[in-house]
């Protein structure tokens, strides 16, 4: 009865708070001022403005699309619109009816990295319950010194704290201990399932074509789901309407273009930006037939109907080669595409439609073996977005979407007559993922906000050409005598059609933040998110190329399901110069799959023989000091972290993996430092810097060995129980720009950095083998890169 009453008083509170909220909105003869605001050289749409209205204490922010709403009581007021960069635009404004009301700022500098020259977007809002969320501008990604002196903005996200990743020459990225595979990377809404060019030495995304990131690592908005670890939501500019415009860069290694203008003036434009590396074309110099390069393009249109109407065509296209000698030869990439209808209802109810192809390819060509070997994933989806701006305490986000699947997990041909390969195509998997959400920013009282949801997927794994089925349905047994686990054969064989289905999932996924506002310079924060995953990576992490298998949750895989804590400090010190964050978060996640031991992922048409599922949990504490204003400007974070995971036994017989136990994942870094300064010299010269320190990643060195009919065995211990040596390094970089580009059209600078400055040789690998001469068993570090410097050329006009 206890319970019953409980919740009954829930409810109640809920349906109070609602019903507070809309006789406010009635109370009293209310107007909604609202508009798109754009920047004023190019028309394009501004994320983040603030639209003030001092005298009533009140205000409002754009949308991802530009688009603001604000609803006040009858009257005249002084209406401020504000953006770092940009001349602020003061309005005195007779209310009296709904009125539409668009904004052209302008910016105060032209400046030559950015259009948006603002970090104002990277601030935190110290009354908004949304936490666990790091901005980057563009602007700020060009800024940080990095390898070969290529702007990349994967590279800056790990100098924030919670995000880290494997080390030179590795794919991905991590948050708060979690897997490269349970990060959601969108650009323009769609997914990218590999973020990484050259093996981690570059990403995926041009900064010359971002508009806006954001990254959520915890208290994610039920908007987002599919991904347990963290969102990257990333959106492309939408091209310049006014004006044709150009820039680009001419580095050492890679150069890229952008190119953008109206197709019609003030109404239709278009973008197409293009990167390519090209340092390969220099090893036949070195006879070194070797190759490795990559490229990518950036495309956008974006079409305004009329006030109310919108339309935008994006799309990404990237691939990556590597061979050698032309008898290993690898390729793989991205490709997406996205149609988006916006559409305004009314001045309280805006809308998204989109259309949404996402494609990731691995390739790979063995001349000496005979074969070539195609696999991947697509999918499509359909989404509809809503965003009602009930009053200025309460707006509601709500939607659903649809994504259909394909999994192709490998197809196998021969290459040439002579090859003995049998073509054979593993068997294609097939899912349907159907989401719905609801998403709610209410301002209580002055001092607290909240920011509340519900998702609710579902998950259908259709059927396939062929499944097997096991005894037990086990497809891992345990052999007691050995004690290991050992892939199971196969009693049955099942075929469905895709008609069918061999699974389904549903989960419920709630979220909540919170903040409390203890004085106009600093609050609490506090969150709970709920994520289910349907998705599961397969990686051959030996391997130097990134062989990706992406897996649905099916009979013998279950989804991920998260659950994480936060709680937060956060302070503005002297009037926004500074900014303090301070976060302790817990993660619980059920489900994670591990593999076991001797697990071949390659050509697996049964990858359920190698998995078992288990359990992740990550906790820790992040630091993150901002200076914002003045010629000197950077961060500093500080991460101290655990990340473990474990596979128990399905009986009281089995071992499991480590015996049961808790080990450290593959990425967990107890500690991980990061600094990063620029500083504004003058108006010729700024310079930057960063120095990271990160601990060692988890690997398995081997704890003896034996001889067996002469070979020398190597004998390992419990998984992941030594580390490669701690991480770090020091980058620096001058930028000059020279005053006479102020009277030019053609506007340059020159950015010089040096990558590594005290040369530290940091581990990659460390391999153990015996030497012939002396019959001693040695280590042999393997490092990536020393010093590195390295000049870049920019350029636009």
């Amino acid at each position: 009865m206890r319970i019953r009453n409980r919740k009954a008083n829930l409810n109640f509170l809920f349906v109070f708070i609602l019903f507070t909220s809309f006789y406010s909105l009635t109370a009293q003869e209310k107007y909604t001022l609202s508009g798109v605001i754009k920047e004023a050289s190019s028309n394009e749409t501004l994320i983040g403005v603030t639209v003030a209205v001092p005298s009533l204490n009140t205000g409002t922010v754009t949308n991802e699309y530009g688009f603001y709403s604000l609803t006040l009581p009858q009257g005249s007021y002084d209406v401020i619109v504000s953006y770092m960069g940009f001349k602020e635009e003061y309005l005195t404004l007779e209310l009296s009816k709904n009125t539409k009301m668009d904004f052209s700022l302008t910016e105060e500098a032209e400046q030559l990295a950015e259009v948006i020259v603002s970090e104002d977007v990277e601030r935190m809002d110290v009354r908004k319950p949304q936490m666990s969320v790091n901005t980057l501008s563009a602007a700020t990604i060009k800024k940080v010194p990095v390898v070969l002196g290529e702007a990349d903005v994967i590279k800056s996200l790990v100098l924030l704290p919670g995000v880290t990743n494997a080390g030179e020459g590795a794919s991905g990225f991590n948050v708060r201990g979690g897997a490269v595979d349970q990060n959601l990377i969108l650009l323009d809404e769609a997914t990218v399932f590999n973020s990484s060019h050259l093996f981690g030495f570059f990403s995926v995304f041009n900064p010359d074509a971002i508009k806006d990131l954001k990254l959520y690592k915890g208290g994610i908005p039920a908007r987002y789901g599919g991904r347990v670890s963290s969102v990257l939501d990333i959106y492309q500019k939408e091209g310049n309407s006014k004006e044709f415009k150009v820039s680009g860069g001419i580095g050492a290694v890679a150069s890229r273009l952008l190119l953008e203008g109206p197709i019609k003036k003030d109404k239709t434009a278009f973008l197409i930006g293009g990167r390519s590396s090209y340092a390969h074309l220099f090893l036949p110099l070195f006879d070194i037939n070797n190759k490795a390069y990559f490229y990518d393009v950036n495309t956008k249109i974006n079409h305004r109907i009329n006030d109310n109407n919108s339309l935008y065509l994006s799309g990404y296209f990237g691939r990556d080669l590597f061979s050698f000698n032309e008898s290993f030869i690898n390729v793989y990439g991205n490709a997406v595409g996205n149609l988006r209808w916006n559409h305004l209802f009314s001045d309280k109810l805006f809308s998204n439609l989109s259309l949404i192809y996402s494609d990731y390819y691995y390739g790979l060509e063995l001349d000496f073996v005979g074969f070539e070997w195609d696999s991947g994933i697509h999918n499509f989806n359909v989404k509809y977005d809503l965003k009602h701006y009930l009053n200025n305490n309460l707006q509601i986000n709500y939607g659903l979407n649809n994504i259909y699947y394909v999994f192709n997990p490998g197809e196998i041909a021969p290459n040439n007559p002579d090859s003995g390969i049998i073509e054979d195509q593993l068997t294609k998997k097939y899912a349907n993922e159907t989401a719905g959400y609801i998403d709610i920013e209410h301002q209580i009282t002055t001092n607290l906000s909240l920011n509340y949801g519900l998702r609710v997927s579902h998950f259908n794994r259709m059927g396939q050409e062929e499944f097997f089925v096991y005894e037990n349905d086990h497809a891992v047994v345990f052999d007691e005598r050995q004690g290991i686990y050992k892939e199971a054969t196969p009693i049955d064989t099942l075929t469905l059609g895709r008609g069918g289905s061999l699974s389904k999932f549903t989960n419920f996924e709630p979220r909540l933040s919170l903040a409390y506002t203890l004085n106009e310079q600093s609050s609490i924060k506090t969150s709970y998110t709920r994520l289910a995953q349907y998705l599961h990576l397969l990686s051959n992490t030996s391997s130097p190329t990134p062989l990706d298998v992406w897996t649905p949750s099916g009979p013998f895989v279950d989804p991920q399901l998260l659950d994480q804590f936060a709680i937060g400090y956060f302070r503005t010190i002297n009037e926004g110069e500074y900014t303090l964050e301070v976060e302790g978060f817990y993660k619980d996640i059920q489900n994670r799959i591990d593999y076991i031991d001797g697990a071949d992922l390659i050509a697996n048409n049964a990858i359920e023989r190698v998995i078992l599922n288990g359990d992740a949990r990550a906790y820790g504490l992040e630091f993150l000091l901002r200076k914002n204003e003045g010629d000197l400007t950077g961060w500093l974070s500080y991460t101290l972290s655990r990340s473990e995971q474990r596979a128990q036994g399905r009986t009281a017989v089995e071992t499991g993996i480590n015996n049961g136990n808790w080990y450290p994942t593959a990425y967990d870094k107890t500690h991980d430092l990061s600094l990063n300064a620029n500083y504004q010299y003058n108006d010729k010269w700024s310079f930057g810097s960063n120095f990271i320190f990160q601990t060692g990643q988890p690997t398995n060195f081997p704890i003896g060995q034996f001889q067996q009919q002469g070979l020398v065995i190597p004998i390992y211990g419990e998984r992941n129980q030594t580390r490669l040596p701690s991480y770090h390094r020091l980058d620096l970089s001058a930028t000059l720009t020279p005053r006479k580009n102020k009277n030019r059209k053609l506007q340059g600078e020159w950015v010089f950095s040096i990558y590594n400055v005290y040369n530290r040789r940091n581990a990659a690998s460390i391999n153990f083998s015996r030497n012939e001469d002396n019959g001693r068993n040695e280590a042999t570090r393997t490092a990536i890169f020393g010093l590195v410097p390295s000049i870049t050329y920019n350029f636009k006009f």
